[in-house]
């Protein structure tokens, strides 16, 4: 008889064992690693149900559609060919549930998209949507969503579930065996993140590791009061054979594992990549599903406590807080390894009384000496508070994780973060960009690795502001997503019309945070010209571009160019919190006769 009460309700005094590997088994069988499982909704439907119906029949009561990569970024497919997959591949969790003798619940299976696998946010989070709006038609008893490493998409998504339907919501995050997702997030960080969400019904962790070190990380998670516990880990770590990632046939170890991880008060209890129905069958017969055993985990509520940390001291945060204009200027670092120009250079800026010389991270990616090394070393040599950019180009996030934490041991307090220049055209058959992931969503990382590890001396970093971009409004709201991850500051595109200069001020009176407005002194009738054509971004009028002649001479060129950005920063004092200086071919020349000192 199909049981009545709600996947919920039947929670709360029944264990659930779920299914095992979907794609490890697929593969196994197919003796192929490359075998894409979702693929076979369409191509091979009997294995994939046949799948199902081992899992059942080893005891799973909680089978997962095989939609855990079924996006169009994935599997570079079409929407059609997306929608005819979870169509399908629901209709086969179905048909394996009918032959079930007891009753059976399907979740609705998601997994992360990659981020350098489509334009933007928007169109992730379309994609993801569309997959819920699917599994809903598919008669799903919960959506799962599964292997993710942050809240970032969850939290619109739940919202956006919510609007549609009180189903089951399940969120699965990836751990490694220290307790941290593959963007640096602790656990608990997560779960108490996720005591906030509302809608959530139940939350856990699946993939990543074994169930030797999940049994550790189980004993030290504090589970939000009112959200259910889903463990579902790794058969263990796969070693590869022949060119193939072969799993061990653990199953004994695995159940005695399962066993004394699920006497934690685990509500829902299966595995992940490796494990077969051999796994999910040895877990059921050592686990009483119908005895509510002791709740041992530490389960907490969502309010936060403790007395506030009191912050080490910053020169440049504290110089931005102040009343006075805060001057930053940008060096670019060399192509090679000689540096000493770049030394004499800095030591001018020092004269100049320069608050922060900023480091470029091989601006239109074109390679140079790394932006954090780069800062470190000049910071040392000259005395002078370096802030590096960072961008998101060409790491990814355990590269990035390993740089942040040598900068912050370095004494890196500061940070410039950027989503970064594609490769150029030309060099995109041999390099490739990363892009795992976009300057709000390293924003993101950062405040939570200064939370976890940096509380008491944080990292305060400031992001980029192209002012031209689209639409005012929408330009402000993403300003606004970065504040929200920890922004302090805007560093903005040189600005020369008087039209722009009205957009930033229009911007600046929206947003509660503080702006160094870009200034970009042209050095010859070439350079200003170039800029022009070269740089959509960026307007320059033509009546700047008159002013430059192609005969003058280095000197005369300079006078103008430090005219024009004195002209431009008169225009922007009253509402810019400070000037950011971009001086072409780290000319610091034009500092002395602009006078940055006067305008301090």
């Amino acid at each position: 008889m199909q049981e009545k009460k709600s996947f919920k309700e039947y929670l709360q005094n029944h264990t659930l064992i779920a299914d095992g590997a979907m794609g490890t088994y697929y593969a196994t069988l197919m003796k192929d690693d490359g075998a894409v499982s979702e693929m076979a909704n369409l191509t091979q439907p009997d294995m994939i149900k046949q799948i199902h119906e081992s899992y059942i029949q080893a005891g799973a009561k909680v089978i997962r559609t095989n939609t855990f990569a079924a996006n169009r970024f994935a599997l570079n497919i079409s929407k059609e060919e997306r929608t005819r997959m979870i169509q399908a591949a629901c209709q086969l969790a179905h048909a394996a549930k009918a032959k079930a003798s007891e009753h059976v619940w399907i979740a609705g299976s998601i997994g992360p998209i990659a981020e350098n696998t489509a334009e933007g946010e928007e169109e992730i989070l379309e994609e993801y949507k569309a997959m819920i709006d699917e599994l809903l038609r598919g008669g799903v008893d919960l959506i799962l969503f599964e292997t993710f490493s942050d809240v970032y998409y969850i939290r619109p998504l739940v919202e956006y579930i919510r609007e549609k339907s009180s189903i089951y919501v399940l969120t699965n995050f990836c751990l490694n065996k220290n307790g941290y997702t593959k963007v640096g997030i602790s656990m608990n960080r997560l779960l108490a993140e996720i005591a906030e969400i509302e809608g959530i019904d139940g939350c856990g962790f699946n993939c990543g590791i074994g169930s030797g070190h999940m049994k550790h990380l189980v004993e030290q998670m504090k589970i939000p009061e009112g959200k259910q516990l889903a463990i579902l880990p790794n058969a263990g770590y796969p070693e590869q054979m022949h060119y193939r990632m072969i799993f061990r046939d653990n199953a004994e170890y695995f159940k005695e594992n399962m066993r004394e991880i699920k006497a934690f008060g685990v509500d829902i209890i299966g595995g992940c990549c490796g494990t077969t129905p051999e796994h999910i069958k040895a877990m059921a017969e050592v686990i009483d599903v119908t005895k509510v055993e002791q709740k041992r985990v530490t389960r907490v509520s969502g309010e936060k406590s403790g007395e506030p940390v009191a912050k080490a001291r910053n020169p440049f945060m504290e110089a931005l807080q102040g009343e006075r204009k805060v001057i930053a200027v940008e060096l670019d670092p060399p192509y090679d390894a000689n540096y000493e120009k770049l030394v004499e250079q800095a030591l001018v800026l020092k004269k100049q009384g320069v608050d922060m010389m900023t480091m470029a991270d091989s601006p239109m990616g074109r390679s140079r000496v790394d932006s954090i090394l780069m800062s470190v070393k000049l910071g040392g040599e000259v005395a002078l508070p370096a802030m590096p950019h960072v961008c998101c180009r060409d790491k990814n996030m355990i590269a990035m994780r390993s740089t942040l934490l040598g900068a912050y041991i370095n004494g890196i307090r500061n940070l410039l973060v950027v989503t970064g220049d594609p490769v150029p055209s030309d060099s995109r058959t041999t390099t490739s960009s990363v892009f795992d992931y976009n300057s709000i969503r390293l924003m993101s990382f950062i405040k939570e690795m200064n939370e976890e590890h940096f509380k008491d001396d944080p990292i305060y970093y400031g992001g980029a502001l192209n002012y031209a971009r689209g639409n005012l409004d929408k330009i402000i709201e993403r300003m606004q997503r970065k504040i929200d991850a920890g922004c302090s500051y805007f560093l903005t595109q040189p600005a020369y019309s008087d039209e722009d200069i009205e957009r930033l001020r229009y911007i600046r009176s929206k947003l509660d945070t503080k702006i160094l407005c870009g200034i970009m002194p042209f050095v010859s009738y070439r350079n200003a010209n170039f800029v022009k054509n070269e740089f959509s971004d960026i307007y320059v009028p033509d009546d700047v571009l008159a002013r430059y002649r192609m005969d003058m001479t280095k000197e005369e060129a300079e006078v103008v160019g430090a005219e024009l950005a004195k002209e431009l920063i008169e225009k922007m004092s009253e509402f810019a919190d400070g000037f950011y200086f971009m001086l072409p071919f780290n000319r610091v020349s034009l500092l002395e006769r602009i006078n940055v000192k006067k305008q301090k």
